[in-house]
């Protein structure tokens, strides 16, 4: 982007706002170099990283970055063989310590942060080195004694040796004290000396190390300490060597990591920027918005970045799809200027991934070049007028111009002739909106007014303007041209009405038309804004009566499935119980088979108690089932019924009437009303032949058994009790169709056969059978 353009927008000032949200000095760095991006891809990413970081404002958290420092440069001069300082080595630690602690932090996240939980991968730990550093320098940057084991018995013996020399000098302090300008032991040039009073230099003795400004006291280190400072000085050497081979090899070491070490501080670096950016956008209760490549600019309530909550006006902007220029017009200090350039620094923080202050949804377009010829930039060196700076400038605008520019012209041909500004105003906007380019231009010239009624793809606008207050209120109105107002503020400022009423005759009529037309115009606005505002708050209330009326209805569901589900869980404990009492019977009765002879009353006793194992439904159900059954099953003959008023199972013969049948019960023929009776399974066909119904004394059972189609398991169930009912019925034999298939159910019927004790053989059906699809059974 042309920096001329950054600088008028005041881009330049959104930068400073952004890197002081920064925490890290490489996070202002990338704060500081921040340009708008030309490829819509790019934008793009830079958005989604804005939004992932502002995700985890929104959930009152922080991102810990404090410790972590710029170390780029000690890098380098470790890995050409430089010493770094206890500072430096500590920074390093920190910085390792502080992206540790991002890593932990992003990682426990439960939100999807795709972007930060992927920069965070590639933050090495390196928590051995940390603790290298930390081992040897603490927090306040001095080499600890535990660095070294030689460090630590140098510094013992120095600690011994000041011992010694100090406690001889206070000797001297307290004998010789008259000799001293003052009862201390001090330093000069690393060594402990004496502030002696000149006259009595030769009474103390030793060596003069320095003197006071009055050369009335001398600091002297007397002989008696002289090789004792001598063994401090080796000593202290000693250390300063031993220190520099420590942070020679921590130094080394840091080298040694400086790949993973630079990628960390990369990475926490970017991190950091797009935290700043995220907190900008919360400070301006910013949203994100979408970005396109089509040039269409629509933004709800948007405000201007740079003036304060208070006194901001936010407005509504659409441009780039029913048209592509808009031309505002309107009085002085309207807010024409603010508007427009509102427009263009939005779009140059949109295409920077910076957040827009405006309302969710926003949309803004990515475009190569901004260009703005705004306010007045006349130049007394280059000897430019008004008009000469702004036509400098719009010819270097046109030179580039094209479909993906977005142009914003201030006061376009102003400062000459009106005539001959407004014609070339026009001329301008032609040409730039011939070349599909995204215009907003501002002009006092009341020639522009018809401008947008005369030309596709634009569209007039003005700044509102209260005639009551004689202020501005700062709303833009797209679609209306600004009016003058110059007689209405007249009147109010007392002007006398019969010098105005002349001025109006002055006027063309062509003027008075359309001056009432804007009238019109803006009063036909005002009053769809009003209705669009009530229709709005209706629609909201709407919307919350039906979320009410969704929430009560999804409870009254939860509440129907739970009561279903109970209800469920009650018949499936009765089944269970029913059938665990239906296996005690069947194996009461195979013992009873057993035996030589069987009582009448012992078979009637068992199939009472099979009966009875039935779950008990409540009589409400059974006959809403019996009311179903009858209204969607129609009773035929051959259908298996239950003759509701005996409990007895049977078949129907014929339908005698609508509401009479045929059936038989056993032994026993009778005619039954429907209402009596309960169908429990309709006329099955035949394999290859009509089934054949044999009865026995008081049972009733098929004898043939069609288990196609049946899970495994389920079948296998089934003929079991199948079984026993052919048996209880006395048949000799029965069939069991089990289709051909992949003949697993086949095999497990045949193996059934082979165990039950009650079966004497079995054979595949015959042609006129069923063939191998069918299994024959012979009882014993």
């Amino acid at each position: 982007m042309n920096e001329r353009v950054l600088r008028v927008l005041e881009f330049n000032k959104i930068i400073e706002l952004l890197v002081g949200h920064a925490a890290t000095s490489i996070g202002k760095d990338f704060a500081s170099n921040l340009k708008p991006k030309p490829e819509i891809n790019e934008v793009i990413q830079l958005q989604k990283e804005t939004d992932e970081a502002a995700q985890i404002i929104r959930l009152n958290k922080a991102i810990p970055l404090g410790g972590v420092t710029d170390i780029r440069a000690s890098l380098k001069r470790s890995v050409i063989g430089g010493v770094l300082s206890t500072e430096e080595c500590l920074d390093v630690a920190n910085t390792i310590y502080g992206g540790r602690q991002v890593k932990v932090f992003i990682g426990n996240l439960e939100d999807e942060l795709p972007i930060l939980k992927g920069l965070v991968e590639r933050i090495t730990s390196l928590r051995d080195l940390e603790q290298q550093i930390k081992s040897c320098i603490d927090d306040h940057g001095h080499v600890m004694d535990s660095a070294s084991q030689k460090l630590r018995s140098l510094r013992s013996t120095i600690r011994t040796l000041e011992a010694r020399v100090r406690e001889k000098l206070e000797g001297y302090t307290r004998t010789n004290s008259k000799m001293l300008s003052d009862a201390i032991v001090t330093i000069r040039n690393d060594r402990y000396v004496l502030p002696v009073k000149q006259e009595y230099r030769g009474a103390i003795g030793g060596i003069v190390h320095d003197q006071s400004a009055s050369g009335q006291t001398l600091f002297m280190e007397p002989k008696a300490v002289v090789e004792l400072n001598n063994q401090l000085q080796e000593a202290a050497i000693k250390e300063k060597q031993e220190i520099e081979r420590i942070l020679k090899e921590l130094s080394g070491l840091i080298a040694a990591e400086e790949i993973s070490l630079y990628e960390n501080v990369t990475v926490l670096a970017q991190i950091d920027f797009m935290n700043a950016r995220a907190l900008l956008g919360s400070q301006m209760k910013a949203t994100m918005p979408l970005m396109n490549d089509k040039g269409i600019i629509k933004m709800k309530q948007a405000r201007h970045p740079l003036i304060s909550a208070d006194e901001v006006v936010a407005n509504d902007v659409e441009i780039g799809k029913d048209y592509t220029s808009i031309v505002i017009t309107g009085p002085n200090t309207g807010g024409k200027t603010v508007t427009l350039k509102m427009v263009g620094l939005c779009t140059l923080m949109a295409q920077s991934g910076l957040q827009v202050p405006a309302l969710d949804g926003c949309e803004l377009a990515v475009f190569k070049e901004v260009f703005a010829d705004i306010g007045d930039e006349q130049s007394i060196e280059q000897n430019l007028s008004t008009f000469s700076s702004h036509m400098t400038n719009i010819v270097d605008i046109m030179k580039h111009v094209d479909d993906k520019s977005l142009v914003l012209f201030d006061e376009l041909g102003s400062g000459t002739d009106p005539g001959e500004g407004a014609a070339l105003a026009m001329s301008i906007l032609d040409e730039v909106v011939g070349r599909d380019a995204r215009v907003i231009a501002t002009t006092h010239y009341p020639e522009l007014k018809a401008y947008g009624y005369n030309r596709d793809n634009v569209i007039n606008a003005s700044v509102e303007f209260d005639v009551e207050t004689l202020q501005p209120t700062y709303r833009l109105l797209i679609g209306i041209p600004g009016r003058s107002n110059a007689f209405e503020i007249s009147k109010r400022l007392g002007l006398n009405e019969g010098i105005i009423e002349r001025a109006k005759g002055l006027i063309g009529v062509d003027s008075k038309s359309v001056e009432n037309m804007i009238a019109s115009l803006e009063n036909s606005q005002i009053s769809a804004e009003k209705e669009y505002e009530k229709a709005h708050e209706i629609l909201l209330e709407s919307e919350k009566v039906r979320a009410d009326l969704e929430r009560e209805w999804n409870e009254l569901q939860n509440k129907r499935e739970a009561l279903y589900k109970k209800a469920e869980e009650k018949a499936e404990k009765a089944i269970n119980r029913a059938r665990e009492e239906a296996e005690a019977i069947v194996e009461t009765v195979r013992k009873m088979k057993s035996n030589v002879t069987i009582k009448e009353h012992e078979w009637i006793e068992a199939k009472k108690l099979l009966q009875d194992a039935k779950p008990n439904l409540s009589s409400k159900k059974e006959k809403s089932m019996q009311q179903q059954t009858k209204e969607k099953n129609a009773l035929k003959p051959g259908d298996e019924i239950k003759l509701l008023t005996v409990n007895q199972k049977g078949e129907v013969l014929e339908k005698v009437s609508d509401k009479e049948y045929l059936v038989q019960v056993g032994i026993m023929k009778v005619k039954v009303k429907r209402e009596d009776l309960q169908l429990l399974g309709k006329q099955k066909q035949t394999f290859e032949k009509p089934i054949t119904t044999i009865k026995g004394s008081d049972y009733h059972v098929k004898t043939e058994l069609d288990l196609r189609g049946e899970r495994f398991e389920d079948a296998l169930l089934k003929l079991e009790k199948y079984i026993d009912d052919s048996l209880l019925a006395g048949y000799p034999r029965v069939s069991v169709i089990h289709g051909k298939g992949t003949g697993a159910l086949r095999k497990g019927v045949q193996e059934f056969v082979k165990r039950h004790p009650s079966i004497a053989s079995s054979r595949p059906g015959a042609n006129g059978e069923g063939g191998s699809g069918v299994t024959v059974i012979e009882f014993r």
